[in-house]
């Protein structure tokens, strides 16, 4: 089984994604929460813009204050990392390709031979699942397609090594 999957096609980058290091990536999902409807899809850029907005008003009113460096760093909680599902938006890795003005489909390649093919506009309802109960699927991996909407959790796209936009 391969462990790697390729995006490429009317791309300006072709990308070889690890769906075995994604794990440790902050834009994983809880997919035992986003499933249950309990999750709230956050926006990194707003966040950010809005903490730094507080911090810089903090500056001008009291002046300059670096926290310690422990504060700062990124903790993960080990044992959920160990035992949860997880996956990440499809439409992560889509953008950082570049897809072609003039490019209008995505087509999801298997192992067996098997594609699927979905308009390029539709790459926001798609997740990767990349783990089941803290494991890599590597059985029938190394990622599983799922719709956003939950439809095809029971069957997703399994065995999936290539990415083709065109």
């Amino acid at each position: 089984m391969e462990s790697i999957i390729t995006i490429s096609g009317n791309v300006k980058h072709i990308i070889t994604l690890d769906p075995t290091v994604w794990i440790f990536d902050d834009r994983r999902i809880d997919l035992d929460t986003f499933f249950s409807g309990l999750y709230v899809e956050k926006d990194k850029d707003e966040e950010y813009k809005r903490s730094m907005g507080k911090h810089w008003s903090r500056e001008i009113m009291e002046g300059a204050i670096f926290p310690p460096t422990l504060k700062t760093e990124k903790k993960f909680d080990r044992k959920k990392m160990m035992t949860g599902t997880f996956g990440i938006s499809v439409d992560h890795f889509i953008k950082n390709a570049e897809p072609a003005e003039d490019a209008k489909t995505i087509t999801f390649l298997t192992a067996d031979g098997s594609k699927e093919t979905f308009s390029l506009s539709e790459v926001g309802n798609f997740l990767f699942k990349f783990s089941q109960d803290g494991k890599p699927l590597t059985e029938d991996g190394p990622a599983y397609l799922l719709f956003k909407d939950g439809s095809n959790i029971e069957q997703p796209l399994r065995n999936i090594t290539r990415i083709v936009i065109d």
